[in-house]
């Protein structure tokens, strides 16, 4: 049997809702054995977020949070009782990582903090991220991803330049942050590997938002200017934007980046008087007029069903594709031939979808399985991995420690 990538990788996942959970759901994915602790007494809020079964918010019914703990078992003790923090240094002991994503205060207040946690294990690698990091002024501002792209700069540019500035999608630096926090952990694991030593990582959320904005900070810092919001339209490409088609609310997003490809785009739409206009031959008429092209452009594309249009325009070189919804997604031929959708049984739930890991390792296939209901795996962690009997399991119960 092909061992896995992370196949004996060991995490104590304390982390909670976005960046945390998704960086250790793609080690665990990939063979890591991932314990996550959480509890009952104050649930973890992605547990409540839609979509949730049949609609029904439930603490084990939304698959917003399952998504980004696949392939993790189930801890649930009640943090607040000493017993708890005894188990957790336990966990500590066993673990090879240990991952969190509160406010600097909370780990150190349980006892739990790096410094306190290398006394015990030496070699621990850990990391901590939230939203600005564990020192600074702003070090203790608890924030989620949906301020973090403000702080980090995006809502700047994002949106329409007659009007405020516009939100992005979900809780952009959560998206973000986990890329570059798997990537240091990788590090850490080959350093330890190689030299016996543990590390610690603090990841700031907002410093690993700004690399996504790395184009307008270099603007600022070499010419002083900054970027503001243009819609859909670029400093690079003209025309650029999303063109209504045919059916309901359906777009095609062209991006044309050379007057080659300007010149395919006419060909393409049958050559039309008005795009004959000698001051839209270059790139600088066409950044000029590109109300009058965009308009004209959405003209044609409105007689057009997206997907044929698609491939009209890539089959003559043309950078355009269409604007996507999530039943799009679901059918898209590329994404079902490489199973990036899966079905996997939850305990409760059933059978839903899963995204799947976003890269693949032919040598070293993943091992994704559904994420847990809260406490799913409780006694079998304290058994079989802190070796506990079930005298001491049902004390802890008794006592209300294990919620």
């Amino acid at each position: 049997m092909t061992s896995k990538v992370f196949e004996g990788i060991k995490i104590a996942d304390f982390a909670w809702i976005g960046v945390g959970p998704i960086t250790v759901k793609y080690l665990a994915d990939h063979g890591a054995t991932v314990v996550h602790i959480e509890s009952a007494t104050r649930p973890d809020s992605l547990r409540l977020g839609q979509p949730a079964l049949n609609g029904v918010p439930g603490i084990n019914n939304s698959q917003f949070f399952a998504n980004f703990n696949s392939s993790k078992y189930s801890l649930s003790m009640d943090m607040s009782k000493p017993e708890s923090i005894e188990i957790a240094k336990k966990l500590v002991l066993w673990a090879d990582i240990v991952a969190e994503s509160y406010t600097p205060k909370a780990m150190k207040n349980w006892g739990l903090d790096y410094e306190s946690l290398r006394e015990i294990k030496p070699d621990l690698i850990m990391f901590s991220t939230c939203q600005q990091g564990q020192t600074g002024p702003h070090a203790l501002f608890a924030g989620a991803g949906n301020t973090g792209g403000g702080i980090a700069g995006f809502y700047t540019i994002t949106g329409w330049p007659d009007r405020g500035p516009t939100y992005v999608y979900g809780a952009y630096t959560d998206f973000v942050s986990p890329r570059f926090l798997t990537a240091a952990l990788v590090g850490a694991l080959d350093y330890r590997r190689r030299t016996g030593i543990g590390q610690y990582i603090d990841q700031s959320q907002i410093e690993a938002g700004i690399q996504f904005s790395a184009v307008s900070v270099m603007e600022y810092t070499v010419n002083g200017r900054i970027f503001q919001r243009q819609g859909n339209r670029s400093n690079e490409h003209a025309p650029h934007g999303a063109y209504q088609c045919e059916g309901d609310d359906r777009w095609i997003a062209i991006a044309i980046s050379n007057d080659e490809e300007w010149k395919s785009l006419v060909e393409a739409m049958g050559s039309p008087v008005w795009a004959s206009d000698k001051k839209f031959l270059s790139f600088e008429g066409r950044k000029q007029y590109e109300d009058e092209i965009d308009m004209n452009i959405s003209e044609w594309t409105s007689k057009f069903e997206p997907w044929s249009l698609q491939e009209k325009l890539q089959s003559s070189n043309i950078p355009a594709g269409i604007v996507a919804n999530t039943k799009d997604l679901h059918e898209d031929p590329q994404l079902v031939h490489r199973n990036h959708f899966r079905v996997l049984n939850h305990s409760t739930m059933g059978d839903v979808p899963y995204d799947g890991p976003s890269f693949r390792l032919p040598k070293t296939p993943d091992n994704q399985f559904a994420a847990p209901s809260i406490g799913e795996h409780t006694d079998m962690v304290l058994s079989d991995i802190l070796g506990m009997d079930s005298d001491e399991i049902e004390v802890l119960k008794e006592n209300g420690i294990l919620q």
